[in-house]
C-alpha cells in the first residue's frame, strides 16, 4: 500500500515475462506501474510507483513488418554523425535496450523520469538476482 507520506511508501515488486509479448503493449503497462497509476493516490508530481523486473527481454515481438523496418536513430553531435541501428541488430547486441527505450519514451518528460526509470530492471534471460524481494508475477495479456 502506498501513502502520501514520502517516508511511508511501500514499493511493490512485479515480475513480467516478455516472451512473445508485443513491445508497445508491454511498455505501456510497465510505464503505468512505474509511475504508480494503478494506486488510488496517484499524483503526477510525486514518485509513487513500484519496481518492475522484466525477464526474457530478447524474446519480445513487434507487430507487422516492424521487425524488419524499425530503426533506432541517434546523433553523435559531430557532422555526419547520425547512426541508425535496426531492431534486429539492437536485439542481438543489446537485448534489453528496445524495451528500455520504449518505456523511456512513454514516461512523462519531467524531473521524475530519471528516478522512475531506475526502478526498471531488465534481463535477457529467465534468471534475475531479485528473488529476495519476492516479486509478484503479473500477466500483461
Amino acid at each position: 500500500m502506498v501513502t502520501k507520506n514520502k517516508s511511508k511508501i511501500n514499493r511493490q515488486w512485479y515480475l513480467i515475462d516478455a516472451e512473445n509479448q508485443i513491445l508497445g503493449r508491454l511498455s505501456t503497462k510497465v510505464a503505468q506501474i512505474l509511475q504508480g497509476k494503478h494506486w488510488p493516490i496517484y499524483d503526477k508530481s510525486r514518485d509513487t510507483g513500484d519496481f518492475v523486473i522484466i525477464i526474457n527481454c530478447d524474446k519480445v515481438k513487434l507487430t507487422g513488418k516492424k521487425e524488419e523496418q524499425k530503426k533506432y536513430i541517434h546523433h553523435t553531435g559531430y557532422l555526419g554523425g547520425q547512426k541508425k541501428i535496426a531492431f534486429r541488430d539492437m536485439l542481438k547486441n543489446k537485448p534489453t535496450q528496445p524495451i528500455k527505450l520504449a518505456v523511456w519514451g512513454m514516461l512523462p518528460k519531467n524531473k521524475l523520469r530519471d528516478k522512475i526509470i531506475l526502478r526498471l530492471k531488465l534481463f535477457s534471460g529467465s534468471e534475475h538476482p531479485h528473488q529476495s524481494q519476492n516479486p509478484q508475477k503479473i500477466d500483461i495479456n
